[in-house]
């Protein structure tokens, strides 16, 4: 997405600021002071997915919230690194990089995966793990190697991303968020669409989609011992 010229209405702009740190340059929001909570954003969304939360836990906590590589304002640096592992090992490589100590870490749809993954490299949150529609599980049956192969094909076809987002309607956006059972007004409806129809930003969740997979941390998820609020 462009930045900044159009994005003077993006919710909480004014909290904004961007991070070279390799190999992404990050979009961050910052809101509030005291213990950090740290918000992560699921597959196809952006800080906007947290815009009602950020300014109630900004009253009590230092709230910090990140686009995910290639999506929303964050620049993609490395094509093949979006999957679990990589984005979780850049995210991590950030965090210490900036200084923070999260006291909770909140992950939001596919965003929980990586908050567990996080504390697998060492990112102990001492008061624990919060999941909003937590996404912990694999397509089954066919879908579960049809879907990941769709999406390979699609990040690797040239043009995919642009005929989406120039294809993309209202209609199209309300109908995938209905799908995955979430309840938004139409201000948000409406963050998702711009998110949709910008070619970058499919690409970036393409990326993550076809690269995603959970087999490894869901072998390992008794292992985790950190509470976990689903």
């Amino acid at each position: 997405m462009r930045w900044p010229d159009d994005t003077g209405d993006w919710p909480l702009i004014e909290h904004s600021r961007r991070v070279l740190h390799r190999p992404h340059r990050w979009h961050i929001q910052e809101v509030g002071e005291g213990d950090t909570i740290l918000l992560i954003h699921g597959a196809g969304g952006a800080t906007q997915s947290f815009r009602g939360l950020i300014p109630i836990l900004g009253q009590t906590h230092h709230v910090v919230a990140i686009d995910l590589p290639g999506q929303g304002f964050t620049q993609l640096g490395a094509q093949q690194r979006c999957g679990l592992d990589h984005m979780s090992e850049d995210l991590l490589s950030l965090i210490r990089n900036q200084g923070w100590s999260p006291t909770v870490v909140v992950g939001h749809s596919a965003g929980v995966a990586i908050a567990l993954r996080l504390w697998e490299l060492g990112l102990r949150p001492k008061e624990g793990i919060v999941g909003i529609n937590a996404a912990l599980g694999n397509f089954k049956g066919v879908a579960g190697w049809l879907f990941p192969m769709m999406a390979k094909a699609l990040a690797v076809t040239p043009f995919s991303a642009s005929i989406f987002a120039s294809t993309t309607t209202p209609s199209t956006v309300r109908n995938l968020i209905k799908g995955t059972g979430s309840i938004i007004d139409s201000e948000g409806l409406d963050l998702y669409y711009r998110l949709a129809t910008d070619k970058s930003h499919v690409d970036g969740t393409l990326s993550m989609m076809a690269q995603w997979s959970l087999d490894g941390l869901l072998d390992r998820l008794v292992t985790i011992d950190t509470p976990v609020h689903l």
